[in-house]
């Protein structure tokens, strides 16, 4: 395995992340593989969604518009989880 470093972290970053381990019953090592882990399996998903034909996953033919959507989809989804993770430690990407 390799270890990842991750440099400049504020300190409500890193203490929300230690709460939210605790209240799992994790380590603070182990959260952040499973997040890490997680993110990394999902990067996947548009990739996988392409490749299924549309008719083994149960739809009608779809118009190009379909697949952007999906992106689109998961795109807005992980722009509202970190959102809600900024919001948690009281910060904004664009300010204090």
């Amino acid at each position: 395995m390799v270890a990842l470093q991750i440099r400049n972290v504020p300190e409500g970053v890193r203490s929300a992340l230690a709460l939210e381990a605790e209240r799992r019953g994790q380590s603070l090592q182990a959260y952040l593989l499973a997040v890490v882990t997680d993110e990394a399996r999902r990067a996947s998903n548009p990739f996988i969604l392409n490749r299924i034909p549309m008719q083994a996953r149960g739809m009608q033919e779809a118009d190009e518009g379909a697949e952007s959507s999906a992106v689109e989809i998961l795109r807005e989804v992980r722009e509202q989880r970190t959102a809600h993770l900024l919001d948690v430690v009281g910060r904004r990407p664009d300010g204090p």
